[in-house]
């Protein structure tokens, strides 16, 4: 799900910033600088995966630090992306195993949806494995296939500041989408 945050942050201009381009201005530095710090960070647990940077709101008078750049507060609003339990999504299967697929959705991409969440699915080996339900080849699950699934579990891994998750398949209207 998409949320929209407020948040609060000192972002530091580095003095190689200011000269780099010296016909921009103080505000494009600090914004160029609040980017980086931005994609940087990647994701934080309450706020999930963060997306795109929508408005500096505020910026206040900077302080030098010791190595001669420049602390910045920044007010600004972003567009933050977190998975939760029991919602409905869809997502892309990335990988197959016997044991079950690995689907991605937006910048999550470690979503396990083991064979035993696939009621009525079967694994099929070959150069192209995948899951069937009840030999119908038109309901497969396979590598690129979008799926549309729930979550049944999340869980937040703080050394790589990323996010896993259980699935499902168990639930009305939850399989495979079929292609336009």
């Amino acid at each position: 799900m998409f949320l929209k945050a407020k948040l609060r942050w000192k972002i530091a201009v580095p003095p190689i910033a200011f000269y780099a381009n010296k016909s921009s201005m103080l505000q494009a530095c600090i914004a160029a600088c609040l980017v980086d710090t931005f994609n940087a960070k990647k994701a934080t647990e309450d706020l999930g995966y963060f997306m795109a940077v929508l408005t500096m709101d505020n910026i206040e008078d900077g302080k030098f630090r010791n190595d001669g750049a420049v602390v910045f507060p920044v007010d600004f609003t972003a567009l933050t992306f977190k998975i939760f339990r029991e919602e409905i999504l869809k997502g892309v299967v990335h990988k197959v195993f016997k044991y079950g697929v690995l689907l991605k959705t937006g910048p999550v991409d470690k979503i396990y949806l083991s064979r035993c969440q696939m009621q009525d699915y079967h694994y099929l080996s070959g150069d192209n494995p995948k899951f069937v339900k009840n030999d119908d080849e038109h309901s497969k699950i396979e590598k690129d296939v979008v799926v549309r699934f729930v979550l049944i579990g999340t869980r937040w891994i703080a050394e790589d500041r990323e996010f896993q998750a259980l699935a499902s398949l168990e639930g009305d209207f939850l399989g495979p989408v079929p292609s336009p």
